[in-house]
């Protein structure tokens, strides 16, 4: 069993919600409308949603979401939201790489897919080829997906750090300490993260790996999938990437 099947629970969880602000959400809905070419009544597929930062706005916008994330806690509260919303927002809990093609698309390709918050480094070369082309699978001709990663070797590497820690969140009695100690295995070009939550009192450990691809690595197994690389963007404002950026957004259209 893969290690993130067991990790998004608890104050991982906490940790990752009080990380993100309403600023940086803005800036990747602007982002995910101005690349993947939608318009209203359009199916998109959020692929590790999450608790629906991106899901929820888009659904407001009058899109039909289908949102896959293998938390059960993240998908109770975007369920809840969508209720009470009456959002056209269908929640998934389960690993996409096995979730149901009935489940998952009923058998309606989609117009537009997406993986961001970090989530498109889990995979070894085998498994992220058939992640890839799954998600070749489920869009229309012509859609378009967008990718998010901090972990191409062009980024991650030159400032590379074992140790890290840093509070997460508002300085007070809720704040979650977080710190990372980091190994990297070269022959596997993986990163394996120790990782420790502390926020008053309670104490919480991880591990998580992440796989280390150069661009032109993704670009071809991209191809290999179905799916055209078409732009390569450093900043979430789409600026092209140059070496060094924090991440990377890779945007692809299926043949």
């Amino acid at each position: 069993m893969a290690w993130y099947h067991n990790f998004f629970h608890g104050l991982p969880q906490a940790a990752w919600k009080a990380a993100q602000t309403e600023e940086q959400t803005q800036l990747d809905i602007e982002l995910l409308v101005d690349t993947l070419e939608f318009g209203p009544d359009d199916r998109l597929l959020d692929v590790f949603c999450g608790y629906g930062r991106h899901a929820i706005p888009l659904a407001r916008m009058g899109t039909h979401v289908t949102g896959v994330d293998i938390s059960e806690e993240y998908i109770q509260e975007l369920s809840a939201t969508a209720t009470e919303e009456k959002l056209s927002l269908d929640p998934i809990q389960g690993d996409f790489l096995t979730v149901s093609d009935s489940l998952l698309s009923s058998g309606t390709p989609f117009d537009a897919a997406y993986c961001l918050g970090n989530s498109f480094s889990f995979f070894d070369r085998n498994t992220m080829l058939t992640f890839l082309n799954r998600i070749a699978e489920v869009l229309k001709p012509g859609g378009r997906f967008l990718a998010h990663t901090e972990m191409v070797a062009e980024s991650i590497l030159p400032d590379y750090q074992e140790r890290n820690w840093l509070p997460v969140g508002d300085e007070t009695e809720s704040t979650i300490l977080f710190l990372a100690q980091n190994e990297y295995d070269p022959l596997e070009s993986r990163i394996d993260s120790h990782l420790t939550y502390v926020r008053a009192g309670e104490v919480q450990t991880r591990m998580a790996q992440h796989y280390v691809y150069t661009l032109a690595d993704l670009r071809q197994l991209f191809f290999q999938s179905g799916l055209t690389v078409i732009d390569c963007y450093g900043t979430v404002m789409g600026d092209p990437y140059a070496l060094g950026d924090e991440g990377v957004w890779l945007l692809a259209e299926k043949a």
